[in-house]
């Protein structure tokens, strides 16, 4: 058998999907899967162990689509299953050729004109994204529950220079976000390294990407000099130190998806998304959420003269830090 997954992006969606893939490996350990995914998120797909070819979609040109969609007729697949929901995911999946094409039910789609494209359509009801994911293998006769998430730790650069830096246990602080609206203010996170440091004794790393130099080093500066800037960083770098901090405080953003998918301990903040759809799914894990007070639900912006996020004091996350790292503390001591 051989199976097609649609799932472009964004970074924090593709981890997302990942259970589902790999429930698809459970059910169908001799097939062969495939991974169709936007070239800029093409990293994370390549560390998932289940998936044996990943076919990349370069920036949206028609000669970039081409190409993709050659490449997939290349082999001829039984079913492809887009858990994206948009037209250009639901026109890449029935373009594959594949005799089969799956998505969720119009009334579950980002983007209704996509129904046209799929042959079947499973429901989706409420709930988080993973479980949505889920459960659209129902229409495959696969009723799964287990949350597992196949991702190779292939070592990292960054994580052996970040030993030469930190001795000890360390945090993890994301401060960016593609989204305006998703990100607390550095000075904030500033007092939280402070506190992870002075009250917890954890190194507070700052991870940063393009454009978040400054970003960072406002966080370092408001930390008292507490917090040390991370090594630049891509994919797997980020899965390593992750895998190896004692906690990561981040907003909404593919950095915190990352952390939970590898089990590390987190506390996230959350304005105009809903945390209980895509924030993460541990009952342990800690989220200081704004969602039903924010107005601009799954916008990118925020159109309102209070910003939702600036509700949200230092010390409501150093709180969040205590119960997290708390319950893990508990945890340990039990076993």
């Amino acid at each position: 058998m051989n199976i097609l997954v649609v799932r472009l992006g964004a970074l924090g969606d593709v981890v997302h999907t990942i259970p589902a893939v790999a429930a698809l490996r459970r059910a169908f350990p001799a097939a062969r899967i495939d991974w169709l995914v936007e070239a800029k998120h093409r990293e994370v797909v390549d560390l998932v162990t289940v998936v044996d070819r990943v076919v990349v979609l370069e920036k949206g040109t028609p000669r970039a689509w081409r190409r993709a969609i050659d490449e997939l007729r290349g082999t001829p697949y039984d079913v492809a299953v887009d858990f994206q929901g948009l037209l250009k995911s639901a026109v890449l999946a029935r373009a594959s050729g594949a005799r089969r094409v799956i998505g969720f039910s119009i009334w579950h789609l980002r983007e209704k004109t996509a129904r046209p494209f799929y042959s079947s359509a499973g429901d989706a009801e409420g709930g988080h994204v993973i479980r949505k994911n889920l459960r659209l293998l129902r229409v495959l006769g696969i009723d799964a529950d287990t949350i597992e998430f196949p991702i190779a730790d292939m070592g990292s650069r960054a994580s052996l220079i970040l030993g030469q830096l930190v001795t000890g246990p360390y945090a993890l602080i994301n401060a960016g976000a593609a989204w305006p609206n998703k990100r607390w203010p550095p000075e904030r996170f500033g007092e939280l390294a402070a506190f992870l440091a002075e009250a917890r004794g954890l190194t507070p790393v700052v991870l940063w990407g393009p454009g978040e130099d400054v970003l960072a080093q406002t966080i370092i500066d408001a930390s008292s000099g507490r917090a040390v800037l991370a090594p630049p960083t891509r994919v797997r770098d980020l899965v390593a130190l992750a895998r190896g901090a004692s906690l990561v405080v981040s907003g909404d953003t593919g950095p915190l998806h990352v952390a939970t998918a590898g089990g590390t301990p987190t506390v996230s903040i959350f304005g105009p998304t809903n945390p209980e759809r895509n924030g993460p799914w541990r009952a342990q894990d800690a989220v200081v959420s704004r969602f039903e007070q924010c107005g601009c639900h799954y916008e990118r912006r925020c159109h309102r003269r209070e910003w939702c996020l600036l509700d949200v004091a230092a010390s409501e996350l150093c709180a969040a830090v205590q119960r997290r790292l708390g319950s893990a503390e508990q945890r340990d001591a039990g076993r």
